[in-house]
Order: structure tokens, then sequence, then C-alpha cells
């Protein structure tokens, strides 16, 4: 990404140094999916599709999108949503009143009333979310008949991880079967299908720890008030390799810019479901019986798959979750080998890329 930006932006990206934040396309340089057209080589494979294209040109409206997300988990052996799902959620956004889009999903009475919150729009990033809310809804019904103090994720990051490892199964195989492909792409393609999910996926990484590194440290009084922002931008060098745009100052209050600070909002929920989404994924892909890449993967349809994962998402926060890791999976920890082995194919190719290239900052 450095060398790539270098190129484009010339001295202002120093080739030994940190990146300049506001070059990533996202406002706190968490994700850098949206530059992807601008670090993808141009004589790449890309994927030869565009998933939003898809829908807009097979007329597939909002309801219908949930509608696809809720057959994946039917597929799967899941039971159909409740009807009140659907005439109580909020789908789209509402013409008469403003309302907050950040998508979420509710378990009102910790029984049947299950629900979901977002403004729908017809794009492929919406799909994604789509599944990924769903993963909250199936594992809120799933330990419903837990006592309410063990109605929860085993962990933080159990529930975020449920969602986004049903999504990453969303493949170019899966979009064939539900017909929203014509034809599936070669391999060739994976290499330049998985820089863009990286780009999100793995990039996140360093900045999914970082903001409760800064919380904790003023919890514990570590950090003054006085120091609030030097700190946070000394935990963004450190983890990300990013600097601030323009000069920063203890007039400035940068962290307050990320809605879980001060929302007092846990956030290492996120960091721990990047590395649990890829466990997850590849045990039911196991279960499922597939052969090949592990990012070719889709557990659609497979009825081993949902038991296993239904088994899993009943036991809620019952047992402590190395146990429950341990009884759904098979491992007792979390690894990110994983996540290694999905993006293989793209580790190979970067090495070749930053043959020569001076790593680290």
């Amino acid at each position: 990404m450095r060398s790539r930006l270098g190129e484009r932006y010339g001295s202002l990206v120093p080739q030994d140094g940190m990146i300049p934040a506001h070059l990533l396309g996202n406002m706190w340089a968490q994700e850098w999916g949206n530059i992807y057209p601008l670090v993808a080589p141009a004589t790449a494979t890309g994927p030869g599709y565009n998933v939003t294209e898809l829908l807009k040109q097979k007329g597939v409206e909002p309801v219908e999108m949930v509608r696809i997300g809720e057959r994946f988990f039917t597929s799967m052996g899941f039971a159909p949503l409740p009807a009140t799902f659907w005439e109580r959620s909020l789908i789209t956004k509402p013409r008469d009143r403003e309302v907050v889009c950040h998508a979420s999903a509710w378990s009102i009475d910790n029984r049947d009333d299950i629900r979901i919150k977002m403004c729908t729009e017809q794009t492929g990033e919406d799909l994604v979310t789509v599944h990924h809310e769903l993963g909250h809804s199936f594992y809120q019904r799933a330990y419903n008949q837990q006592p309410i103090l063990f109605q929860g994720g085993a962990n933080d990051g159990f529930h975020e991880a449920i969602g986004d490892a049903v999504a990453l199964a969303i493949t170019p195989e899966y979009l064939k079967t539900i017909g929203l492909l014509d034809a599936v792409p070669s391999t060739a393609a994976d290499t330049m299908l998985l820089l863009r999910e990286a780009l999100d996926k793995i990039a996140f990484l360093p900045f999914g720890l970082l903001v409760d590194q800064w919380r904790w440290k003023v919890f514990s009084g570590e950090v003054a008030p006085a120091n609030y922002n030097a700190a946070w931008w000394e935990l963004r060098n450190r983890y990300q390799g990013v600097s601030a745009p323009v000069t920063r100052s203890e007039a400035e209050f940068d962290p307050g810019a990320k809605y879980h600070v001060p929302a007092n909002t846990p956030y290492t929920r996120y960091f721990l479901a990047r590395v649990l989404q890829f466990q997850f994924y590849r045990a039911l892909c196991r279960e499922a019986g597939h052969a090949g890449p592990l990012n070719r993967c889709s557990f659609y349809g497979s009825k081993p798959a949902g038991a296993k994962l239904q088994a899993m998402l009943e036991l809620g926060a019952s047992q402590p979750w190395p146990q429950v890791l341990q009884a759904a999976i098979g491992e007792s920890h979390m690894d990110a080998n994983a996540l290694m082995e999905y993006f293989a194919p793209l580790k190979a190719w970067l090495d070749r890329q930053n043959a020569g290239r001076t790593a680290g900052w």
C-alpha cells in the first residue's frame, strides 16, 4: 500500500516511514478498501463482476436482500425468521423521519421478537451487512432458552464473528447458486478479490486493537487528560503505521471522532471477531466437506455445517468461551492460522510484489 500510494502521491508518502492517514479512504484509516481502485495493478485480473451492479440488474430490492440472507441460514437447517421480524424490522430508511442508519440487530423480549434496523441499499456492501446482522439475529434466537444471564455471546467477539463468518461464504460460487452471477470466474481472479478484502479485514486489525488500548490507559490513569490526543496518535503510529494529516495538539480530541469512544462502547470485540470469524469459517467449511482453497468455500446448503453452528449458538454464554470454542471447532484458543490460510494466495502475490522493498516504518 505504501509503495503504490507513493507512486501516486510522490514524496507525500515516505517509503521508509508512515502513511499519512488521510490517504487511506476512511475517516479513521481503519479500513482501506475504498481506495482499492488506486492501488490495484492495472494489469491484474479483476473479479470480473460487481455485486452492486448485479443486484441492480436483477432488480433485487432491499427486502429481497434480507430474504437472501435468511435463505442462507435456512439452507443450513435453521428455522425461518418469525413473521414479526418482517413486520417490525426497519429494513429501509423511512421517508418521513430521520433515524440512526448504523446497522444493528435486536432481541426485544429475549425470546422471539428479533429485529434488525438498517437503511439497506442495493449495494454489495449492504448484502454483506445483511448476512452479518442476521448472524446476530439467529444467534439471539438460538440461545433464548438459556437463563437470562447466559443470553449473549460466549465472549464479545463471538457475536460479531458469527455473521462475519457467514459473510465470508459470499463467494462467486454462492452468488451463482442464488442466481446473481451467471458464471464463476477462474481462480486467477482470486488474488484481487482477496486484496480488496484484505484492505478491510487485515488493515483493520491494528486499529481494532488500539482503540481499547487507549480507553484502558485513560481508565487506569496512565494517560492523563493533558495527553489524551498525543497518546491516541502514539498508538496510531505504533500499531497502524499511519501519521496525522496535519499537526495535532491537545486542543483537539481526535479519539472522540470515533463513535465508540464517547459512547463508551468496548471495541476489542471487533479485533477478536476478525480472528475468530476465520476459525469459525474454516471449521464450517470442513464440516461441509469443502476441498480446495479456503477462500473458495461456501457452506450454503450444508446441513452438517448448520448443525455444528446451531450447537455452538445455543450455548450462548453458558460456558467459558474457550470451552465453547473447543466444543464447536475443536480448538480451545484463538489462532490466526485460519486467517493466514484464507489469504495464502494473496500473501504469495504480495511477497513477489514487495521483493526488494523496505518493510515497516
